[in-house]
């Protein structure tokens, strides 16, 4: 992976030069990590526009840095962003980019004083920008994040009977994923049963699961750095006519919008293709979330697409799909799917059925 941190850097450098920057204090760690490959709790990145790159973390990750990457030169020291902001004004640059979205008013003071000659610039998102669009280990990564996840939800489906606990499903589920490959859980799984299932992030508790319930499950495995998202509903026993039309209808909202997820759609479009289906039945107000969001080294990263998300998909970025209708009081079906943008048409990673089970 050495040569693609090597690029993935070469690329920011070539986006300051284009936003009058002569550098980049990267301070966000997930950033950090992606032009890095340095996954640590105190780390920064100073990526100059006409210049070698250097890197700074503390003691405790110094040995760790020279053999992840050993092509950048390592400051050691535990105000990592202290030392890169004077070795920047050292070294002559005038304009220094900064991520607004992660540094705090407060450690802007500290890092930034006049005599220091600097124009600490905001730069709005560049390395976000580029963590859109995944190369082919980010997604050969990501793809065994996805079967990792549907080989967890097989396992548990013989589990999954009247009188166990939203929690005990929802532990069986995360140790499903770690049993068969997962660093952990790619966060805390959701499993709403019954009347839960109409509050879109319900905390899985001691509610026992009931014959006639539907029961959604929400849930990933964490693989290489790389988030899985999955959502399946099924039905405990035989499914009133209500909850099949319901399922049917949340199953071809998400068709919609899998169908409308191709490089070049505006982000509204794509949700909108789906909320239209669920408007056309009555259910608007019912699906209270955005369509689905962008997956990779973060749960939740651009692009996302809402009815208010502005923007349009890419060729090989990796999105989410997951419509939902919740009725409060009765229940809710979210069906969730992992996919990849593509210019033929979308790869889907996740790939449990969508079709109804019945247990």
């Amino acid at each position: 992976m050495g040569e693609t941190h090597t690029e993935r850097r070469r690329r920011l450098a070539a986006l300051l030069a284009e936003r009058d920057a002569d550098a980049l204090l990267v301070t966000r760690l997930v950033n950090v990590r992606y032009l890095t490959g340095l996954d640590s709790s105190n780390a920064v990145l100073l990526v100059r526009a006409d210049g070698p790159p250097v890197l700074a973390t503390d003691g405790r990750y110094a040995e760790m840095a020279r053999e992840v990457c050993p092509d950048l030169e390592t400051v050691v020291e535990r105000r990592a962003a202290e030392a890169l902001t004077a070795l920047a004004a050292e070294s002559g640059a005038r304009r220094l980019g900064f991520e607004a979205h992660d540094l705090t008013v407060e450690r802007h003071a500290e890092l930034v004083t006049e005599d220091m000659g600097i124009e600490f610039k905001p730069l709005g998102r560049p390395v976000e920008e580029l963590r859109k669009v995944k190369d082919e280990d980010e997604l050969a990564l990501l793809r065994e994040a996805c079967a990792i996840t549907d080989r967890a939800f097989d396992a548990v489906l013989p589990e999954i009977a009247p009188g166990r606990t939203e929690r005990d499903i929802a532990i069986a589920l995360e140790r499903a994923m770690v049993d068969r490959g997962a660093e952990r859980p790619a966060f805390e799984s959701i499993v709403a049963s019954g009347p839960n299932g109409a509050i879109p992030h319900h905390h899985p508790g001691a509610r026992r699961i009931e014959r006639g319930d539907l029961l959604t499950m929400d849930f990933g495995a964490l693989y290489g750095g790389y988030h899985a998202d999955m959502t399946r509903t099924v039905a405990i026993g035989e499914p009133a006519a209500w909850q099949r039309e319901l399922y049917d209808l949340v199953r071809r909202a998400q068709r919609a919008a899998i169908k409308a997820a191709v490089p070049g759609a505006e982000t509204t479009a794509v949700d909108a293709a789906a909320r239209d289906v669920i408007k056309a039945a009555g259910h608007g107000a019912a699906f209270t979330h955005g369509l689905g969001h962008g997956v990779g080294l973060e749960i939740h990263e651009a692009p996302l697409m809402g009815y208010d998300r502005t923007g349009k998909l890419m060729d090989r970025v990796p999105v989410t799909a997951e419509p939902g209708v919740y009725l409060a009081g009765r229940g809710g079906v979210r069906i969730e799917d992992t996919l990849v943008v593509r210019a033929g048409g979308p790869e889907l990673l996740t790939e449990t059925t969508r079709e109804l089970l019945v247990l």
